[in-house]
């Protein structure tokens, strides 16, 4: 058993990670929404560790001084045919069943039944949005929605009002019956009061509470007001109601930052929008986020501070870890790779579940690069745990002493003969 380190495996599995990344990248772009939470994932860490895989036994075919030159010379064929096995499809397994947990209501989240739309309809909107864009884009979100939801419309200007009390979206002779209200909308010339309108919000959903819906807010406003800001979100936050802004060609940065701390402080998100004929795919992309949460994306909503779902990120990702250094072993067929590996890639994972825990903030760049960092961890740490954890390499020397040499028929004091490994007995 021996603490050893093949710089060219740690490199090479450095640029699979990296070259798993980018394709686990497209993946995210190109199937998100197609396909349901727990494959995406599955394929996401499944084509990561075939990356990194790939990685590993092109650098120990090159220089084999993990798993030794007589794996190089017998066995890096088994190799070969192990590789997809034991990485792409037992990691997408293992990350479509993780996934599958993480997507589960627990530690008292609720599913989000009930949706409110507070939206502005001070005279400044007859300039941001003459068209009534705004009406439009909630027509769209309402038009998504499952039959299962319930829907409320909240208006306000300098004074607040529930345009649309909470009516169930259950056939399309309701939503209709919603259109009608919304077409029906005039706008008005007073000015904005968004304290107010939050306040007859919460007001509306307390009258129409129910303990096993979830509930969310998405504010729409294009202006600015003066509010104490503890006193209009201290309940929203309390009850783990999310309020979603979007803030609609503000010029006025304190217009901006008022929204934004609004969200901040509910748990919800903030949209810039600078023309209102984006608005319909800000909606849209609001509603597709309710309770669209992944292992590898932001976490929105009424679960964004849920510390069991911080939590159960982080083991996650410590179990995706070992099991891709579990994988690696079971590539080379040599067990005690396996268990160096695995180790290292449960403490691997424990640091990239970190960074994404703390770093993922809903910002499309700013999150490719947490996840990113992530995929070099599992990748860089997996490879060099060979020092800490010692290894064997792939086969056994076998004393042969005072045993009668063939060629000569004498016996020699100290004989050793290198015998190919029996996989029954020393490997998988």
């Amino acid at each position: 058993m021996q603490r050893k380190l093949n710089l060219m495996l740690v490199l090479f599995s450095l640029i699979g990670g990296g070259v798993g990344f980018i394709l686990g990248e497209v993946l995210l772009y190109q199937l998100s929404g197609e396909v349901p939470n727990a494959v995406l994932v599955g394929l996401y860490f499944g084509v990561l560790a075939l990356c990194i895989g790939l990685g590993a036994l092109i650098a120990e075919l090159m220089s084999p001084r993990l798993n030794g030159a007589s794996w190089r010379q017998r066995y890096a064929g088994a190799s070969w045919k192990y590789i997809a096995p034991a990485t792409l499809v037992l990691l997408f397994v293992v990350g479509l069943s993780l996934q599958f947990i993480y997507g589960l209501q627990l530690g008292g989240a609720k599913k989000v039944n009930d949706i409110v739309l507070v939206i502005d309809n001070s005279g400044s909107m007859n300039r941001t949005d003459p068209n009534n864009d705004r009406n439009e884009a909630a027509k769209r979100m309402i038009a998504q929605m499952d039959a299962d939801k319930r829907v409320a419309i909240v208006e306000f200007n300098d004074q607040a009002a529930v345009l649309q009390p909470f009516i169930q979206v259950k056939d399309q002779a309701a939503k209709d019956s919603i259109y009608a209200t919304l077409d029906a909308q005039k706008t008005t010339d007073g000015g904005t009061d968004i304290a107010r309108a939050l306040d007859v919000a919460m007001q509306h959903i307390k009258e129409q509470a129910d303990s096993m819906r979830g509930t969310m807010v998405v504010l729409l406003s294009d202006g600015v007001s003066e509010m104490n800001l503890d006193a209009a979100t201290s309940e929203y936050a309390a009850q783990h109601i999310a309020v979603n802004t979007i803030g609609l060609s503000l010029i006025e940065k304190a217009g901006s930052n008022l929204l934004q701390q609004i969200a901040e402080r509910t748990g919800g998100q903030y949209y810039d929008v600078s023309e209102a004929n984006q608005l319909s795919f800000v909606f849209q992309d609001i509603y597709e986020k309710i309770d669209n949460r992944t292992l590898i994306t932001e976490r929105t909503g009424p679960t964004a501070d849920n510390t069991y779902y911080s939590i159960l990120r982080v083991i996650a990702i410590v179990l995706v870890g070992a099991a891709i250094g579990l994988a690696l072993g079971l590539m080379f067929d040599n067990r005690y790779l396996a268990r160096s590996f695995a180790i290292g890639g449960a403490v691997a994972g424990l640091f990239a579940g970190l960074v994404l825990e703390a770093g993922l903030t809903g910002i499309i760049v700013l999150d490719s690069v947490v996840r990113l960092i992530a995929d070099l961890l599992l990748a860089g740490i997996i490879s060099v745990f060979t020092l800490v954890v010692p290894i064997k390499e792939n086969y056994t020397l076998r004393d042969n002493t005072h045993r009668p040499s063939r060629s000569s028929g004498r016996g020699t004091s100290e004989e050793f003969t290198e015998k190919p490994r029996d996989s029954r007995s020393h490997g998988f």
